[in-house]
């Protein structure tokens, strides 16, 4: 998916100097510093210098930390379920979409990337108990990726490349904690092949 950047205009240290930047650039920056940190451990001075602003500019357009973190995981949750989208795209029935998206998350759960973690995941563990606008976030992400795979496994059932005698949402369920297990053991470093062979056992419980 492309997205066309959007810039905020905003007021430079010297009068009448407008400052502008790429509000979306800065959140990916901005996304960078939350899942390596964490939010509570992320101080507005990280923000500032990852994403290359003042905290004036900072807080002029989200106004404090908090406002900064759900822009942020809005973000990172928009752009993931495009990439997803066009992972499964391609895919011709229902159980390689399945395994399209699951190879999608294990692929992000190794090296550099695997360790910094999944932004939902850590949220989920840091302030999703006391945030009530956080935790709805992070349902809502997890609820619409447990339906997805239940899709998945209906549309496979229905083309005949998943049992047709299998409980779709049991299933669906299980995937959705095995796809949430990658993003978690992936922060301990694992590689590429380690995260990838679980696609292919997973795929096997569908027989």
């Amino acid at each position: 998916m492309t997205t066309e950047p959007t810039s905020i205009s905003l007021a430079a240290r010297s009068p009448g100097r407008p400052r502008e930047f790429d509000i979306d650039l800065a959140l990916d920056k901005a996304i960078t510093v939350f899942s390596e940190r964490g939010y509570h451990a992320a101080s507005i001075s990280d923000l500032t210098a990852a994403m290359g602003l003042t905290s004036g500019s900072v807080y002029k357009a989200f106004k404090d930390k908090r406002a900064v973190f759900l822009a942020a995981f809005d973000r990172y949750k928009g752009v993931r379920d495009a990439l997803l989208v066009d992972a499964v795209a391609s895919a011709p029935n229902g159980r390689e979409r399945l395994r399209q998206a699951l190879a999608f998350y294990a692929d992000s759960a190794h090296g550099e990337r695997g360790r910094r973690g999944c932004l939902v995941v850590g949220s989920a563990a840091e302030l999703a108990i006391f945030d009530t606008e956080v935790c709805e976030r992070v349902a809502g992400s997890i609820a619409r990726n447990e339906r997805r795979f239940a899709e998945f496994i209906r549309e496979g059932q229905a083309d005949g490349s998943i049992d047709a005698g299998l409980a779709v949402e049991p299933t669906a369920r299980l995937i959705l904690c095995l796809q949430q297990g990658l993003s978690l053991v992936g922060k301990t470093g694992r590689d590429r092949g380690d995260m990838l062979c679980v696609v292919d056992i997973a795929m096997k419980l569908l027989d």
